[in-house]
């Protein structure tokens, strides 16, 4: 593979309980019994730093429906509540926290993600989701989730909002002049005077726009609604693909949706979820992923799998291929996931056991399994194909897979300058090159 001097990668990590695996905090050197504990977390976010990630992020889910003794309580902590005490240990790695805005109150979030901004000097990023669940619903005085596209016509508004309150007013007319006895500049602090269909927001905030202008904007959703929305208001999206037909398929959907906008030049950096194994011969890291599948409870994989069908699977015999399902365009569920499991069908036509095995880590990301050189040789052929600027980190374990991709994944990348070999800049925009 020849170096990319170009073209630089860009690395987030989802920190999420003991690791994505769903048999990961089975494993005898499991850090299960951490994942209410905040230095657990804020040891990783220091892992991740010292291997010079752009940033780490925290996905959330408002309710812990508990009904069955395999339940991981992963969203223990609050996601920005979690990243303040991340960001006092840490001094350069971006922080991003998932905003719903089916439930959040948009002054609120930004007021709380512009705090951060200021607390951080500019590291702070938010990633917009407008929510999956009824059991969320529950909690926040509704009986069900709206409709998808209600959820993304609110979303859009939220997302337009929480842009005018994040820039309302600039530190600069906080004038503290004792001489004139004036204390601020009150003709350029003025309202932002919102109404919409869901919000009425009178503002501006009581807090200045950040030192990087404003967080960094992030978005999920791979629906038509969700890329109609990431074209308009993120800086760069997170997406699901299994294999690089499908990522090229993302980022023309992409593309040809910014096409359609007001801006149409911008170019929105794409950062797939990345699974790895890695060892020092490719039998080493076959052997990772094997000593974590065969800890794998069945019964748990296939109630994993009913959620993202959005049918009970329960009663499929795993050693039979998998049923006929509907195609995507017909399936009202989160329909990035939906699609990966079709690719993942219909590259391998899979028994139910097999396309438990392709999910149970990371939910059919892009997974590499094998030594340093040969996942990063193909983490450059993404690159190069443009489909990716970067990826997003989802180890099998933690801290044991993260570990593992900060000492043998990265040297790789920095030998064949594709990747940063220290910070250059402070902000998370510095570290993304959107400034």
């Amino acid at each position: 593979m020849n170096k990319t001097q170009e073209k630089q990668l860009h690395l987030g990590v989802l920190l999420y309980g003991c690791g994505h695996h769903q048999a990961a905090w089975l494993m005898p050197d499991s850090s299960v019994e951490r994942i209410g504990d905040i230095s657990y977390y804020q040891s990783l976010a220091q892992l991740a730093e010292t291997g010079c990630f752009d940033a780490v992020f925290f996905a959330d889910n408002q309710s812990f429906p508990a009904n069955d003794s395999s339940e991981m309580p992963a969203f223990w902590l609050d996601p920005v509540v979690s990243l303040t005490a991340i960001s006092q240990v840490t001094n350069y790695v971006g922080l991003v926290s998932t905003i719903s805005s089916t439930f959040s109150n948009p002054f609120i979030a930004s007021r709380q993600l512009l705090s951060l901004d200021h607390i951080t000097n500019g590291r702070v990023g938010w990633n917009l989701v407008t929510s999956m669940t009824d059991w969320e619903a529950l909690n926040h005085s509704m009986t069900e989730l709206p409709s998808h596209d209600e959820r993304y016509e609110k979303a859009d508004e939220f997302a337009a909002l929480m842009n005018k309150l994040f820039l309302s007013w600039d530190s600069k007319e906080f004038l503290y002049d004792r001489a004139e006895r004036q204390l601020i500049n009150p003709v350029n602090i003025r309202p932002v005077n919102h109404k919409g269909i869901y919000y009425k927001v009178k503002g501006p905030s009581t807090t200045p726009k950040s030192p990087q202008g404003k967080p960094v904007a992030m978005q999920a959703g791979a629906s038509k609604q969700g890329i109609a929305l990431a074209s308009k208001y993120a800086d760069a999206v997170y997406s699901v693909s299994w294999n690089l037909n499908q990522a090229k398929k993302f980022r023309k959907k992409l593309e040809e949706q910014i096409k359609r906008n007001e801006d149409c030049d911008r170019h929105i950096k794409v950062f797939p979820g990345l699974v790895t194994y890695v060892g020092r011969t490719h039998e080493e890291a076959l052997a990772k992923k094997s000593a974590l599948d065969e800890k794998l409870p069945v019964e748990t994989a296939l109630k994993r799998l009913s959620f993202f069908l959005q049918q009970d699977c329960s009663n499929w015999e795993i050693d039979k291929k998998v049923p006929p399902l509907l195609p995507a365009a017909e399936f009202t569920g989160p329909v990035g996931r939906y699609e990966t499991i079709l690719e993942i069908i219909n590259d391998t036509r899979p028994t139910v056991k097999e396309l438990l095995g392709y999910l149970n880590a990371g939910g059919g990301h892009f997974t590499l399994i094998g030594t340093p050189e040969e996942i990063v040789d193909q983490m450059e052929v993404w690159l190069e194909a443009g489909v990716a600027d970067g990826f997003n980190l989802m180890p099998p374990t933690l801290p044991g897979s993260l570990e593992d991709f900060v000492e043998f994944i990265v040297p790789e990348m920095q030998k064949r300058d594709v990747f940063r070999k220290q910070y250059e800049g402070h902000t998370f925009r510095e570290h993304l090159g959107l400034t």
